[in-house]
């Protein structure tokens, strides 16, 4: 997704959600029982699909030296995903699987050079040497399945968690998540639901996906029945969260979604860091680099890692 894109498309609409869920209130918005987690209110649930029509994409061929395409088993079928090659080396490394933005179901280019000022790649946890899988979700690329929109997809990421740590050169016990805009907010919402990851690093989330819009290309359900919207909206279930999971994203952002999530009850283990002078795209780059020599440091029993509103906007500062 584009810059110039996202600020046309969304920036008002984000604002205008931001107000309408301080006037309304999370009681009157969420459909569900209060103090049910979202795996529990997950359970029995049966979504209603849109017909879905749009044409599938190949995956492409990704360097050999950088990635290699890989099948993991899910609920819906043997999804692809990229995945760093074997080292060699002999030792078990510490892995982060990243979700990408816009349509997070396929991944396509991850590896070609970007802009600082705009590096979806999450480039920097490979350059540390930390590995790195980008997995397809179900309808994506030419997988099996079908687009459920922030729903089934949690199943995939926790099942292509589990593929990653059977590597034999992955730490089973030292596998992150990470992902920037969709891909945030999904990998809010398996923080949501499960405790898989050692920490979660979420990069401009929405707190209700009915903020994306119906003509976004995102949402293969109606938008109108809440049940639908808040079984994929991470701000209704910030209770659930139990890892280390940090929401990022730039004040000239999506930040209105940051603000009402840091206002809501949320358990300790989640933390909001609003970066100054920064827009959606430009948060990435230096925060990830940061992150990745945290991680490389990070190889006690439980994870350690720290990260302050200032230390992360003092990478911004000129």
């Amino acid at each position: 997704m584009t810059a110039s894109k996202y600020n046309i498309a969304l920036k008002c609409a984000l604002c205008l959600q931001f107000l309408l869920l301080i006037a309304i209130g999370n009681a009157q918005q969420n459909p569900f029982p209060p103090n049910l987690s979202l795996p529990e209110a997950r359970r029995g649930f049966h979504t209603q699909l849109a017909p879905q029509k749009e044409p599938k994409e190949p995956l492409e061929r990704a360097p050999a030296a950088l990635f290699r395409t890989v099948k993991y088993p899910s609920a819906a079928g043997e999804l692809a995903a990229y995945l760093s090659p074997n080292p060699g080396d002999r030792v078990k490394h510490p892995a982060i699987l990243w979700i990408t933005g816009g349509d997070c179901n396929s991944i396509g280019n991850v590896w070609s050079p970007k802009a600082r000022s705009n590096d979806q790649t999450a480039a920097a946890y490979l350059k540390a040497g930390i590995v790195m899988m980008f997995p397809s979700l179900r309808g994506g690329n030419t997988n099996p399945g079908v687009k459920e929109g922030f729903l089934g997809e949690v199943d995939d990421v926790l099942a292509a968690a589990d593929y990653l740590a059977k590597q034999p050169y992955v730490d089973p016990k030292r596998i992150y998540l990470g992902g920037h805009s969709t891909g945030g907010t999904l990998a809010m919402l398996v923080a949501e639901c499960s405790t898989r990851f050692r920490a979660v690093f979420a990069f401009g989330p929405v707190a209700d996906v009915g903020m994306y819009g119906e003509d976004s290309g995102f949402l293969p359900f109606k938008v109108s029945d809440r049940k639908e919207v808040v079984l994929r909206s991470p701000y209704y279930w910030l209770s659930s969260i139990r890892s280390p999971v940090w929401v990022i994203e730039g004040a000239d952002g999506n930040i209105s979604s940051l603000w009402v999530m840091r206002k809501a009850p949320h358990t300790p283990t989640t933390s909001f860091i609003e970066i100054k002078d920064v827009d959606h795209f430009g948060t990435l780059a230096p925060t990830n680099s940061l992150l990745a020599k945290k991680i490389l440091q990070d190889t006690g029993e439980k994870s350690r890692i720290s990260l302050s509103t200032d230390e992360v906007n003092r990478l911004f500062t000129h």
